[in-house]
């Protein structure tokens, strides 16, 4: 089961937890020690910045895949900080080598970007700041051509070590295929049975959504279950295909409106379906879609930023938590949210 670190960051005692996390993630990913150092660092520059710049915060850090299905199981740390302090007025300056609003070097941001593969931030006056990186064995691996990529952050209920949501995504020729499952309560027997349905992904990658989920039903059994969605995207086609089961929330943006898309009520593994509804409709480069599962506040307000599509998903999906939420943590359940956006034009 993928472990979660989560770290609320109050006082500098807790700058060493999100360092200790990070090495400790670093060594599940096996990485080698000038990469698991670079994710100590990163981790230390972000935790510091939630105390000097936002009075503290949340920084969850996990292994994840890389934003694009390779195939190779390559697996890559992810570093998030969450906060809802007084943000950034300009981002531009703040990732410049000795910015600083309190005296120190001021390079913590910009060494973050420099030595992290992925890194992305976020910041509005009054709203807060969301700051994400992730390290992978290679610094700076050239990604492989997709036209969509996905990322998420999640967070178990109660600083638990294993959340009972998880999700992943696999490809099969041009269709590329992205599963939420969020594991019936929470606990490692909800992990359990989120687990099963992420490893079960991969067999059933070259299936509509809805007969793949008839195959993860399969395979959820023996689990107590969970509620899962599926959604499958085949660029060239300009496709987009969903099913669900359970209380998996979606909603799809299309220009400046967004769309929720509904799942059947039951549970996977428990309940089986003789039918499930299908949804068909077009995808462009101009949409994104975000999974969640019941963590977030039953109703929240999607994000109407501008440059979400070219933003990091997994930046939009910690995002979406931090203004979903009151404080920098969700305060429900375990809470998962994933987002497929198209590939971002440019180096």
């Amino acid at each position: 089961m993928p472990r979660v670190w989560e770290v609320p960051v109050h006082d500098s005692t807790r700058v060493r937890d999100a360092r200790v996390a990070a090495v400790n993630a670093a060594t599940s990913a096996r990485l080698d020690e000038p990469r698991t150092a670079a994710a100590a660092l990163v981790a230390t520059e972000l935790a510091t910045n939630l105390l000097k710049h936002a009075g503290g915060g949340l920084i969850l850090i996990e292994v994840v895949a890389p934003p694009t299905p390779t195939g190779g199981g390559a697996c890559l740390v992810q570093i998030a900080a969450i906060d809802h302090g007084p943000g950034m007025s300009d981002v531009a300056a703040a990732l410049r080598d000795g910015f600083s609003t309190t005296r120190s070097l001021g390079a913590g941001l910009g060494t973050c970007r420099r030595i992290a593969d992925d890194f992305g931030l976020h910041s509005a006056p009054g709203r807060g700041t969301v700051a994400l990186a992730r390290v992978g064995a290679h610094p700076k691996a050239a990604a492989p051509v997709a036209a969509v990529r996905a990322g998420g952050v999640n967070i178990p209920l109660a600083g638990a070590d294993y959340s009972g949501d998880a999700w992943a995504w696999a490809r099969s020729g041009d269709r590329l295929t992205l599963m939420l499952a969020d594991g019936l309560g929470h606990g490692p027997e909800a992990a359990r049975a989120s687990t099963a349905a992420v490893e079960a992904l991969n067999g059933a990658a070259h299936l509509p959504p809805a007969e793949a989920l008839v195959h993860l039903d399969t395979a959820l059994r023996g689990t107590r279950g969970a509620a899962v969605a599926v959604a499958q995207v085949e660029p060239r086609a300009g496709l987009l295909r969903f099913a669900g089961v359970g209380n998996i929330g979606a909603r799809l943006r299309q220009g400046d409106g967004w769309r929720s898309l509904l799942s059947r009520p039951g549970i996977v593994g428990v309940h089986r379906h003789a039918t499930l509804r299908e949804d068909r409709m077009p995808w462009a480069a101009d949409q994104l879609l975000i999974l969640h599962s019941d963590g977030l506040p039953s109703r929240w307000t999607a994000p109407s930023d501008p440059d979400l599509l070219s933003a990091d998903p997994a930046l939009v999906a910690a995002l979406t938590v931090r203004d979903a939420s009151s404080s920098a943590r969700p305060v429900r359940d375990d809470t998962a949210v994933v987002v497929l956006s198209p590939t971002a034009e440019g180096p």
